[in-house]
Protein backbone atom coordinates (compact mmCIF):
# COMPACT_ATOMS: atom_id res chain seq x y z
CA UNK A 1 0.00 0.00 0.00
CA UNK A 2 1.68 3.19 -1.13
CA UNK A 3 -1.09 5.75 -0.95
CA UNK A 4 0.09 8.63 1.23
CA UNK A 5 -3.41 8.89 2.63
CA UNK A 6 -2.94 5.44 4.12
CA UNK A 7 0.16 6.54 5.98
CA UNK A 8 -1.76 9.25 7.81
CA UNK A 9 -3.06 7.91 11.13
CA UNK A 10 -6.68 8.00 12.15
CA UNK A 11 -7.78 10.58 14.67
CA UNK A 12 -8.59 10.25 18.35
CA UNK A 13 -12.28 10.17 19.40
CA UNK A 14 -12.04 13.87 20.30
CA UNK A 15 -10.48 14.79 16.97
CA UNK A 16 -12.85 12.61 14.98
CA UNK A 17 -15.80 14.82 15.94
CA UNK A 18 -15.87 17.61 13.37
CA UNK A 19 -18.24 20.52 12.94
CA UNK A 20 -20.17 21.03 9.74
CA UNK A 21 -23.75 21.53 8.49
CA UNK A 22 -24.20 24.75 10.40
CA UNK A 23 -22.40 23.64 13.54
CA UNK A 24 -23.85 20.15 14.00
CA UNK A 25 -21.30 17.51 14.94
CA UNK A 26 -20.84 14.21 13.15
CA UNK A 27 -18.15 11.59 13.75
CA UNK A 28 -15.39 10.71 11.33
CA UNK A 29 -15.61 6.91 11.24
CA UNK A 30 -14.75 3.82 9.19
CA UNK A 31 -17.30 1.95 7.07
CA UNK A 32 -17.11 -1.26 5.05
CA UNK A 33 -18.05 -1.13 1.37
CA UNK A 34 -18.79 -4.24 -0.69
CA UNK A 35 -17.44 -4.39 -4.26
CA UNK A 36 -17.67 -6.68 -7.26
CA UNK A 37 -15.09 -9.48 -7.05
CA UNK A 38 -11.67 -8.23 -8.09
CA UNK A 39 -12.79 -4.60 -8.19
CA UNK A 40 -11.28 -3.51 -4.85
CA UNK A 41 -8.43 -1.41 -6.29
CA UNK A 42 -10.64 -0.06 -9.10
CA UNK A 43 -13.20 1.08 -6.53
CA UNK A 44 -10.44 2.75 -4.52
CA UNK A 45 -9.19 4.63 -7.61
CA UNK A 46 -12.72 5.52 -8.79
CA UNK A 47 -13.75 6.81 -5.38
CA UNK A 48 -10.58 8.90 -4.98
CA UNK A 49 -11.34 10.56 -8.34
CA UNK A 50 -14.95 11.23 -7.30
CA UNK A 51 -13.85 12.74 -3.99
CA UNK A 52 -11.87 15.37 -5.87
CA UNK A 53 -14.30 15.95 -8.73
CA UNK A 54 -17.24 16.35 -6.32
CA UNK A 55 -15.31 18.31 -3.67
CA UNK A 56 -15.88 15.76 -0.92
CA UNK A 57 -12.43 16.03 0.69
CA UNK A 58 -13.96 17.32 3.93
CA UNK A 59 -16.33 14.36 4.24
CA UNK A 60 -14.51 11.37 2.70
CA UNK A 61 -10.90 10.84 3.75
CA UNK A 62 -9.13 7.50 3.34
CA UNK A 63 -9.91 4.44 1.25
CA UNK A 64 -8.09 1.25 2.19
CA UNK A 65 -7.83 -2.12 0.49
CA UNK A 66 -6.44 -4.15 3.43
CA UNK A 67 -3.40 -6.16 2.31
CA UNK A 68 -0.89 -8.42 4.01
CA UNK A 69 2.20 -10.29 2.83
CA UNK A 70 1.81 -14.02 2.28
CA UNK A 71 5.07 -15.97 2.49
CA UNK A 72 5.50 -19.04 0.27
CA UNK A 73 8.40 -21.39 -0.30
CA UNK A 74 8.64 -22.62 -3.88
CA UNK A 75 11.58 -24.53 -5.35
CA UNK A 76 13.51 -23.79 -2.17
CA UNK A 77 13.02 -20.03 -2.56
CA UNK A 78 11.13 -17.71 -0.25
CA UNK A 79 8.49 -15.71 -2.08
CA UNK A 80 6.41 -12.88 -0.59
CA UNK A 81 3.12 -12.12 -2.29
CA UNK A 82 0.72 -9.30 -1.30
CA UNK A 83 -2.70 -10.77 -0.52
CA UNK A 84 -6.05 -9.07 0.06
CA UNK A 85 -7.17 -9.57 3.64
CA UNK A 86 -10.87 -9.09 2.83
CA UNK A 87 -11.56 -9.88 -0.84
CA UNK A 88 -14.47 -7.85 -2.28
CA UNK A 89 -14.38 -5.33 0.56
CA UNK A 90 -12.96 -1.81 0.87
CA UNK A 91 -12.73 0.34 4.00
CA UNK A 92 -13.72 4.00 3.80
CA UNK A 93 -13.07 6.64 6.46
CA UNK A 94 -15.77 9.26 6.17
CA UNK A 95 -18.34 11.51 7.79
CA UNK A 96 -21.63 9.79 7.06
CA UNK A 97 -24.39 12.01 5.71
CA UNK A 98 -26.67 11.98 2.66
CA UNK A 99 -24.06 13.51 0.35
CA UNK A 100 -21.13 11.27 1.29
CA UNK A 101 -23.36 8.18 1.33
CA UNK A 102 -24.55 9.00 -2.21
CA UNK A 103 -21.01 9.54 -3.54
CA UNK A 104 -19.68 6.25 -2.18
CA UNK A 105 -22.80 4.19 -2.91
CA UNK A 106 -22.87 5.31 -6.55
CA UNK A 107 -19.19 4.77 -7.28
CA UNK A 108 -18.56 2.35 -10.13
CA UNK A 109 -17.87 -1.16 -8.81
CA UNK A 110 -19.58 -0.63 -5.44
CA UNK A 111 -22.52 -2.90 -4.65
CA UNK A 112 -23.36 -1.29 -1.33
CA UNK A 113 -22.36 -0.67 2.27
CA UNK A 114 -22.08 -3.58 4.66
CA UNK A 115 -24.87 -3.13 7.18
CA UNK A 116 -26.79 -0.73 4.95
CA UNK A 117 -29.94 -1.28 2.93
CA UNK A 118 -31.25 -0.39 -0.49
CA UNK A 119 -33.94 1.77 1.13
CA UNK A 120 -31.31 4.33 2.11
CA UNK A 121 -30.84 3.47 5.78
CA UNK A 122 -27.37 4.53 6.87
CA UNK A 123 -24.96 1.68 7.71
CA UNK A 124 -23.26 1.25 11.06
CA UNK A 125 -19.54 2.11 11.31
CA UNK A 126 -16.84 -0.30 12.42
CA UNK A 127 -16.09 -0.39 16.12
CA UNK A 128 -12.88 1.35 17.15
CA UNK A 129 -11.31 -1.92 18.30
CA UNK A 130 -12.10 -3.48 14.90
CA UNK A 131 -10.37 -0.59 13.12
CA UNK A 132 -7.31 -0.93 15.38
CA UNK A 133 -7.07 -4.65 14.65
CA UNK A 134 -7.23 -4.11 10.88
CA UNK A 135 -4.72 -1.25 10.88
CA UNK A 136 -2.29 -3.23 13.03
CA UNK A 137 -2.56 -6.12 10.60
CA UNK A 138 -1.59 -3.71 7.83
CA UNK A 139 1.29 -2.28 9.83
CA UNK A 140 -0.58 0.98 10.48
CA UNK A 141 -1.88 2.40 13.72
CA UNK A 142 -4.12 5.12 15.05
CA UNK A 143 -3.08 8.57 16.18
CA UNK A 144 -4.95 7.91 19.40
CA UNK A 145 -2.40 5.27 20.36
CA UNK A 146 0.50 7.52 19.45
CA UNK A 147 -0.86 10.39 21.51
CA UNK A 148 -1.28 8.10 24.52
CA UNK A 149 2.49 8.19 25.14
CA UNK A 150 4.63 10.90 26.65
CA UNK A 151 8.22 11.10 27.83
CA UNK A 152 8.73 9.22 31.08
CA UNK A 153 5.83 6.79 30.59
CA UNK A 154 6.42 3.17 31.62
CA UNK A 155 5.62 0.77 28.78
CA UNK A 156 5.64 -2.90 27.86
CA UNK A 157 6.73 -4.20 24.46
CA UNK A 158 3.98 -6.32 22.87
CA UNK A 159 5.47 -7.00 19.41
CA UNK A 160 8.92 -7.62 17.95
CA UNK A 161 12.27 -8.94 19.22
CA UNK A 162 11.91 -7.17 22.58
CA UNK A 163 8.56 -8.81 23.32
CA UNK A 164 7.59 -8.64 27.04
CA UNK A 165 10.45 -6.26 27.90
CA UNK A 166 9.49 -3.18 29.89
CA UNK A 167 10.98 0.27 29.62
CA UNK A 168 10.56 4.02 29.83
CA UNK A 169 9.68 6.35 26.93
CA UNK A 170 12.68 8.61 26.34
CA UNK A 171 11.71 10.36 23.11
CA UNK A 172 8.70 10.52 20.77
CA UNK A 173 8.92 10.94 16.98
CA UNK A 174 5.34 11.82 15.85
CA UNK A 175 6.27 12.23 12.18
CA UNK A 176 7.59 8.64 12.08
CA UNK A 177 5.08 7.21 14.59
CA UNK A 178 8.02 5.85 16.56
CA UNK A 179 9.34 6.19 20.10
CA UNK A 180 12.75 5.75 21.69
CA UNK A 181 12.48 3.56 24.76
CA UNK A 182 15.07 2.88 27.45
CA UNK A 183 15.03 -0.88 28.03
CA UNK A 184 17.06 -2.75 30.66
CA UNK A 185 19.25 -5.26 28.81
CA UNK A 186 21.79 -7.29 30.80
CA UNK A 187 21.43 -4.91 33.72
CA UNK A 188 22.03 -1.76 31.68
CA UNK A 189 19.60 0.69 30.10
CA UNK A 190 19.80 0.69 26.31
CA UNK A 191 17.91 3.05 23.94
CA UNK A 192 15.72 1.17 21.47
CA UNK A 193 13.61 2.74 18.71
CA UNK A 194 10.20 1.08 18.33
CA UNK A 195 7.01 1.63 16.35
CA UNK A 196 4.13 2.96 18.44
CA UNK A 197 2.03 -0.15 17.79
CA UNK A 198 4.79 -2.32 19.30
CA UNK A 199 4.25 -0.99 22.82
CA UNK A 200 1.47 -0.41 25.31
CA UNK A 201 1.38 1.69 28.49
CA UNK A 202 1.74 0.04 31.88
CA UNK A 203 -1.00 1.31 34.15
Amino acid sequence: MTDTHEETATLSPEERVVAHDGGSKRPREWYVVHTYAGYENKVKANLERRIHSMNMQEKIFRILVPMEDEVEFKDGKRKITPKKVFPSYVLVEMIMDDDSWFVVRNTSGVTGFVGGSSSGDKPLPLLEKEVKTILKRMGLETTELKLDFKKGDHIKVILGPFLDFTGIVDEIYPEKEKVRVLIAIFGREAPVELDCHQIEPIS
